[in-house]
């Protein structure tokens, strides 16, 4: 997901046990929800739903509450979407206590890197990735990508090699 798109996370968005439906966004400019990026607004994406992050997402529900299915809302108006700025704060704090190990240059935006990363090398069709990303065209997820596509130059020659002692 984009950070807006995760800022718009909603319970009612859990359409399969591994399946969410990423709908809307939250507009950082207009700082309300909005249609996703390069879509129309009725348009949305099927996206994969870790077992883990799904039980994360339902606890989160059940511990804090919605408002109208939402979990992150403004904290200090809950009829408000939730803003960037509050996250970044967040994570900037987290960093700073050393609560947790946060790599230097890892900025939140690196998850979105990491699933994307992890799907290519582990053998998952570019064509998914870039649906699931939500690119423009899949030349976009070629050109930031490519280089963590396993090897295909070496397994053609080999395949071209067993071809012409045939």
């Amino acid at each position: 997901m984009r950070n807006g798109e995760a800022f718009a996370v909603n319970i009612n968005n859990l359409v399969a046990g591994d399946v969410y439906r990423i709908t809307e966004q939250v507009n950082q400019t207009t700082k309300t929800y909005g249609r996703l990026k390069h879509r129309k607004p009725t348009d949305y994406r099927d996206v994969p739903l870790p077992a883990r992050v799904r039980e994360t997402i339902e606890w989160y529900a059940d511990k804090h509450g919605t408002v109208d299915g939402y979990l992150l809302r403004h904290p200090m108006d809950p009829t408000r979407p939730f803003l960037a700025y509050y996250l970044q704060n967040q994570w900037q704090r987290i960093k700073r206590a050393g609560e947790v190990e946060v790599p230097d240059g890892m900025v939140i935006y690196s998850l979105r890197h990491f699933f994307a990363s992890n799907c290519l090398t582990n053998g998952i069709p570019i064509t998914d990735v870039a649906e699931w990303m939500g690119h423009k065209s899949l030349d976009i997820t070629f050109k930031i990508y490519r280089h963590l596509m396993p090897g295909s130059i070496g397994k053609a020659a080999k395949i071209l090699d067993v071809g012409l002692a045939a």
